[in-house]
């Protein structure tokens, strides 16, 4: 129903659609001419919708949906009867808000209507501001992309906004926000101002070198300056990806022998009936996933088949998938909890279902068996103490998100910091103080490169396709 309203509303629009032109950013230019309005707010019948308009017709569009009243004063709430310019039929009565730019959310003048989320009324504004001269639908990202075109956004912050869009767990959550609130561009242009001043020291040899008013160990501060941010930047690129697992997700796999209770642990920490469960050997037959909320991380749970010579050839698949994900128990148990202790990207609990069984002279288990925990799927009793552990190993490898320095959430940043770090190595290389200064340049342009995409209009079209037209 959506996707036909919105092909009204394209065809409503006076004029044929005009792309923006675009700046060398790749982004709408300021002053484009073209007004936007889009559905803000999530699709489908609800309470309240919120339709917004960006451009610098968006004041004359408020002012014929809102006729005879006059614009309400800037950024307060004003209750209005909204009506088609051209019937005059009403169509609403409704919230108005008027954001004069370049104090908006796009740097643009701005307006926006609350209005009631019935379809009918959402479907009345929409094609009656679709007919008002110079307004147009917008594009999936676009009042986005304008905010980022007026520089009230940089790159980092509108990839936070984006994950803050979709994310669903609490770890996801923080991270995207501390991104948004610009903590990984901070770090950036600290770097970036860093090599300034080396390049500066080092362009100053060059011009000066010659000039006995040149202060000495102008080049030696440079290189110290140098030396710092690769520390630094090593630092960020040792973080194993955390802060792009947590935006994709972890993968957690629940393995054992049949019987051992593996489909209960997943529907039990899945929160819903995911596998089948029964006391006959070998009822799951394949590897079952089921994307979850663990302690605020986000997780990708599989159940697989018991670790047993399958009696069928569905079985036998299932097995063979099992094994691939953790081999056989008796021969990775040990040696994989070692592993997970020394920083290995495979880490291992070992966890002891059915503990309900246990009489109360069998709670002393062989010393033999390594560190594991104690649970009951049925009565529930240990598995605070297995979210415990699960969530200290997903911060071990997804990161805190809520502490330390911001992580690198995309392929990009790390793509830019590694960019950075080689050119360094080159600039440390040179033997000639030109070819020395222009490795400080490329350091530099690969650190400009993430908070303001370097006018790439492929990388930008990229990042602004997460967004939903409204945003």
């Amino acid at each position: 129903m959506w996707r036909g309203l919105w092909s009204l509303v394209a065809r409503a629009a006076r004029g044929p659609c005009r792309p923006c032109t675009r700046q060398g950013s790749g982004a709408p230019a300021p002053g484009s001419g073209a007004t936007i309005f889009a559905l803000s707010s999530g699709q489908g019948r609800c309470g309240i919708a919120v339709i917004r308009t960006s451009g610098p017709a968006s004041g004359h569009a408020l002012r014929s949906l809102t006729a005879p009243r006059d614009l309400p004063p800037a950024r307060r709430a004003c209750l209005r009867l909204l009506t088609d310019p051209r019937s005059e039929e009403p169509l609403d009565r409704a919230l108005v808000l008027w954001f004069p730019g370049p104090q908006s959310f796009t740097g643009e003048d701005c307006a926006e209507f609350h209005v009631h989320g019935g379809p009918a009324v959402v479907s009345g504004v929409l094609q009656a501001l679709g007919r008002v001269p110079g307004l147009r639908p917008a594009e999936a990202g676009e009042f986005t992309r304008r905010a980022f075109a007026h520089g009230k956004l940089s790159l980092t912050e509108v990839e936070g906004l984006a994950d803050l869009i979709h994310a669903e767990t609490e770890a996801q959550r923080r991270q995207a926000l501390r991104q948004l609130d610009g903590e990984l561009g901070h770090l950036c242009r600290g770097w970036a101002e860093t090599l300034t001043k080396a390049l500066a020291h080092v362009e100053a040899y060059i011009d000066f070198g010659e000039d006995d008013n040149l202060e000495e160990g102008v080049l030696e501060r440079a290189d110290s300056q140098v030396q710092e941010l690769e520390v630094a930047l090593n630092a960020h690129l040792r973080d194993a990806r955390r802060g792009q697992r947590l935006r994709s997700g972890a993968h957690v796999v629940v393995t054992g022998p049949p019987n051992a209770g593996k489909s209960s642990l997943v529907n039990l920490l899945s929160r819903k009936p995911v596998s089948i469960v029964s006391p006959e050997p070998g009822t799951t037959r394949d590897v079952l996933e089921t994307p979850v909320d663990l302690a605020g991380f986000p997780v990708l749970l599989s159940d697989t088949a018991g670790l047993r010579e399958g009696e069928g050839p569905v079985e036998q698949e299932g097995v063979r998938r099992a094994r691939e994900s953790c081999n056989f128990l008796d021969t990775v148990v040990t040696s994989a909890i070692a592993q997970s202790h020394n920083g290995n990207s495979q880490r291992l609990l070992l966890v002891l279902n059915k503990s309900d069984l246990l009489l109360a002279g069998d709670l002393d288990l062989s010393p033999e068996l390594p560190p594991h925990l104690l649970l009951s799927c049925l009565t529930g009793e240990g598995l605070d103490g297995l979210l415990e552990a699960l969530r200290k190993e997903l911060t071990a490898v997804c990161g805190d998100p809520s502490a330390g320095p911001p992580l690198l959430t995309r392929a990009r940043h790390q793509h830019h910091l590694q960019g950075c770090l080689e050119a360094l190595g080159h600039y440390k290389q040179a033997k000639d103080v030109a070819l020395a200064a222009e490795a400080l340049r490329i350091a530099r342009g690969h650190l400009a490169c993430l908070t303001s995409g370097g006018g790439t209009e492929e990388i930008l079209d990229i990042i602004f396709r997460d967004f939903c037209v409204g945003k």
